[in-house]
């Protein structure tokens, strides 16, 4: 008798500290899009969640759709975003919004009826841009008006290289060629991934790319970015995005990822460059930037 009740007590201690632990266990699915900025941000969203003691799952390198629909639907807890991708291509506005904390308190709001709360704005604006190559200034100039005026007097002189959603976006090539009366032709276009796209530019292959303004490989290439002079380009400011649902769950994680809302362009820019010029993985460079201001040990 006394056997059994000592096995009853132990197996009622240790089935009671599993069952502590799988309730008091605290799982999240962070995801990223598909390029080196999103990566070097979904890894330090993980780092700091892991190191607050929160399992996290990973669901990286997925496109600007799908990444917002898995948010959406719930596949995905939470993710860094863009208020000028929301604004104009989730939330369908046709009004483009220069202004960060105009546009950051509208997209903010709106989503709330979706469900997603945006985290304190950064001060990264990764918004889109034109790079050319610096000894091709002279000739083409300085701005995105200069361009449109050398692609209308010299029909068929240029060749960008775009990626496809750039291609498709609303605030994306087209909308930019008629924002600045640029006659451009399809003949002119070659759509390609934005990685090979500086390759094919430093190879004389393409002669204009697309960029986003933190990449890395701007510095590693050493373009020039045409100054966008009549103000077509919305402001990209990165956010952390997450589902209200997760956040009424996990009230913490709004101070735990408090990290991501002090980030700059210049530091962003050198992080995407550890990745982009040196080969160093993205999520290396995360953590040692976390580590170096003392945020993880």
């Amino acid at each position: 008798m006394k056997k059994f009740l000592i096995l009853l007590v132990v197996t009622f201690l240790l089935f009671g500290s599993f069952s502590t632990f799988v309730l008091a266990e605290k799982k999240i699915t962070v995801g990223a899009k598909n390029f080196t900025e999103q990566y070097v941000l979904g890894n330090m969203i993980a780092l700091l969640l892991e190191a607050n003691g929160f399992t996290v799952e990973e669901k990286f390198g997925t496109g600007s759709a799908i990444t917002r629909e898995g948010l959406v639907s719930g596949q995905t807890d939470i993710y860094p975003e863009y208020t000028g991708t929301a604004s104009l291509v989730y939330l369908k506005h046709e009004e483009v919004i220069t202004d960060p904390a105009v546009l950051y308190d509208k997209v903010k709001k709106e989503d709330l009826e979706n469900g997603i709360v945006w985290l304190d704005r950064s001060n990264i604006n990764n918004t889109y841009a034109m790079a050319i190559k610096q000894e091709q200034i002279e000739e083409v100039g300085t701005t995105l008006s200069d361009m449109a005026d050398f692609v209308n007097n010299y029909p068929g002189n240029l060749i960008f290289g775009i990626n496809h959603e750039f291609n498709e976006r609303a605030d994306g090539f087209w909308a930019m060629a008629k924002h600045y009366n640029m006659d451009a032709k399809e003949e002119d276009i070659k759509i390609m991934d934005t990685g090979l796209a500086y390759e094919a530019l430093d190879r004389d292959q393409i002669d204009i790319t697309m960029v986003f303004a933190t990449d890395g490989k701007i510095k590693k290439y050493n373009l020039f970015v045409f100054k966008d002079d009549k103000q077509f380009f919305p402001v990209y400011n990165i956010c952390v995005n997450i589902r209200n649902a997760t956040l009424d769950k996990y009230p913490e994680i709004r101070e735990i990822l408090k990290p991501i809302s002090e980030l700059d362009d210049v530091i962003m820019q050198g992080l995407n460059y550890q990745v982009d010029a040196t080969g160093l993985p993205a999520k290396l460079v995360a953590k040692n930037f976390l580590r170096e201001k003392g945020y993880i040990k």
